[in-house]
């Protein structure tokens, strides 16, 4: 090759190189991917098959880089698991409770200082001194309902029924605001002041309020005599080598503190609802996500219906036949959610793991 053909051919190779890039690239990505994916399986390969299942989804900056279903939603009649899956999200309901009250404060219904008996005045007067902002962080100290229920209980509890059997405890567990006790009872309490502030049954506020606003269609609270739970996931439990049937307890019922049925699908629009003012003010998210106490563990405070670890916000749940988990990474624009439709084992460090593999 002469001196002069060099010019000629250096640009034909990079306009080769160029043409080309985007393939590479693409191909590059996708296996990056694929790998990302392989991994994700091999954490979640346990749900894999003919057994209870799990839908799983990271989402960064609104886009959904992984969106996974496995194993089946209903063992009887052999439903494959997907990403439209409602599960029984137990406490990861919390948060919307917790949601609910902020509302209603912004709407200046009410002030997360009232006094709990302001709402519900058939409580005990061993109760004044509780305030919401102490039912939403866990340090009211009330008893807990579980410990209380009839022994003979055949009839699935509501929340009124959790009123009643707290309005004739008049002990509590310590002085409110003085300590921190994990509290179901406490939240059931908050859905029964968001009816009482609001004027509408607890479903029907977060339906009007919440669900609906952002398109979170198929998301509902639970109860028997309302709409059904679509593309439901029905729970399950592992006795004696077998799966067992384990979907509702005398406790599922209770709504604030875990009656929510959703998807991966309807919580990614929640959690990106969460990034902005489109439902809660700036104020109301400041709120939930400040760690207002500590714990039963040195590394996890609590906000209002949020667990905080380091720089993520979380909160698991764990209920017959579910166990359930979302997990949020804020400043990197990161979420992971898995929700499973068996008791064991709990997903929170499965998805810390799956989180670790896109965040690298």
């Amino acid at each position: 090759m002469n001196d002069n053909c060099a010019p000629t051919f250096l640009r034909c190779m990079a306009m080769l190189l160029l043409a080309i890039a985007p393939v590479l690239v693409g191909g590059s990505q996708a296996r990056g991917e694929s790998a990302q994916q392989k991994r994700v399986d091999d954490i979640m390969k346990a749900y894999a098959g003919d057994v209870p299942g799990a839908s799983v989804l990271v989402v960064s900056n609104g886009k959904p880089l992984l969106r996974k279903a496995y194993g089946l939603s209903n063992l009887e009649e052999r439903v494959a698991a997907t990403p439209a899956s409602n599960y029984r999200l137990a406490s990861v309901t919390k948060q919307f409770t917790a949601a609910s009250i902020l509302l209603l404060a912004q709407d200046g219904k009410l002030s997360i200082d009232d006094p709990v008996r302001k709402w519900l005045p058939s409580l005990p007067d061993t109760d004044d001194a509780i305030t919401i902002r102490h039912l939403l962080t866990h340090t009211g100290g009330l008893i807990d309902y579980e410990d209380i229920m009839p022994a003979d209980l055949s009839v699935a509890l509501r929340d009124i029924d959790v009123l009643h059997l707290l309005e004739k405890e008049r002990r509590v567990y310590f002085a409110a605001g003085t300590d921190y006790r994990y509290s179901n009872g406490g939240y059931s309490m908050l859905a029964l002041i968001v009816e009482k502030a609001s004027g509408r049954t607890f479903q029907a506020f977060l339906r009007y309020r919440i669900f609906e606003p952002l398109g979170m269609h198929d998301t509902l609270a639970y109860v028997t005599e309302g709409p059904a739970v679509p593309n439901r996931a029905f729970g399950y439990s592992l006795t004696a080598g077998k799966w067992e049937s384990t979907d509702q307890s005398l406790t599922s019922a209770v709504l604030g503190d875990g009656g929510v049925y959703s998807s991966i699908d309807d919580l990614a629009r929640w959690d990106a609802a969460l990034y902005d003012n489109r439902l809660l003010s700036d104020q109301s998210r400041r709120l939930a996500f400040t760690a207002w106490t500590r714990t039963d563990e040195a590394d996890i405070q609590y906000g209002f219906g949020w667990r905080i670890t380091g720089e993520t916000l979380w909160h698991s749940g764990e209920s017959v036949g579910f166990r359930n988990v979302i997990v949020r990474y804020p400043q990197r624009h990161l979420s992971v959610i898995v929700l499973t439709n068996r008791d064991d084992p709990e997903p929170y460090r499965k998805a810390l793991a799956i989180a670790a593999v896109f965040l690298k």
